[in-house]
């Protein structure tokens, strides 16, 4: 099995409402860029640093089916390979998932297809020789569509809502395909089929960042959400299913990202300063409320 995208497809999945709700998002994310702001660099690389520890958190509660907290995933991204009092599965699962993310950091500069079975590996992951083929030829069909899309100008890396569209559903299109491939083959167990399917989830991710969209995140039961609703999607198709569900994700999370990169922390401390004051003033006047104004005495300002 190959993938061949077709553009009506494609077309119809970018004009779903929630798809141009996440593009809207995402064109805001995108136009904040380049950034030049010391400030603001320093609240991007604070955002994918965040980014990576809830991935692999993600990863390594969907890898050991046990409960992963936030602690546990920042201690191994800060280079810990024990924790006290924490199972060493854990923290085995979340040094895997951290060395599958970075194995993969570079796909979206070099296309090689090698990284994504290296990532596969490295999580634990083992796909059947006729879908390890498939997902190889894929990618490689991919590559070449997206090198032929390039020059047609159809992925641009404008930043305008419909084009940011456009490529967010032809990676939406990928991703559906070769979740298809993968987890079928995992056979019904949940876990296992969420497991197939890490390697793919961070191909795709580098796969939008080539396409020049931004990446996204999605939890352990999030996963297992999307492999529902493809699963019992019926009439309507899996793609439908598939861009449905993780749109609005996509949206809150660009959303996100936005904010976070034009985070002021003398701002915030300032507006939370005023809504304090604004609280108390409220207070105090609703404490007082029942006293009858008295018109001899003189105005005081709360």
């Amino acid at each position: 099995m190959t993938i061949e995208l077709n553009r009506e497809a494609i077309a119809q999945v970018a004009a779903l409402p929630a798809v141009t709700e996440a593009a809207e998002a995402g064109s805001a994310l995108i136009s904040l860029w380049p950034l030049t702001e010391a400030m603001q660099m320093d609240n991007d690389a604070k955002y994918a640093e965040n980014l990576q520890v809830r991935l692999t958190r993600a990863f390594a509660r969907v890898l050991t089916g046990e409960d992963v907290t936030v602690p546990d995933a920042e201690f191994v991204y800060e280079g810990a390979d024990e924790i006290p009092g924490r199972p060493q599965n854990i923290v085995d699962a979340l040094l895997a998932a951290n060395d599958a993310y970075d194995t993969m950091a570079g796909y979206c500069t070099s296309g090689d297809a090698r990284l994504v079975f290296d990532a596969a590996a490295t999580l634990g992951v083992h796909w059947s020789d006729s879908v390890a083929h498939a997902v190889r030829a894929t990618i490689a069909d991919v590559e070449s569509q997206i090198e032929a899309d390039a020059v047609q100008g159809r992925l641009a890396a404008s930043g305008e809502p419909e084009d940011v569209a456009d490529r967010f559903a032809t990676a939406l299109a990928v991703c559906d395909a070769l979740l298809g491939v993968v987890a079928e083959d995992a056979g019904a167990d949940a876990r296992a089929r969420a497991t197939a399917v890490l390697p793919i989830l961070l191909y795709v991710n580098e796969l939008r960042e080539q396409c020049s969209i931004p990446r996204i995140c999605l939890t352990d039961r999030q996963i297992s959400g999307l492999l529902d609703a493809r699963a019992g999607s019926g009439d309507a198709g899996t793609l439908a299913a598939t861009a449905a569900y993780i749109a609005p994700l996509a949206r809150d999370e660009w959303t996100r990202h936005h904010d976070d990169v034009l985070w002021d922390p003398g701002e915030a401390k300032r507006r939370a300063k005023e809504e304090d004051e604004k609280r108390n003033k409220e207070a105090l006047a609703a404490k007082f409320a029942h006293i009858k104004d008295d018109p001899g005495k003189e105005a005081v300002e709360l």
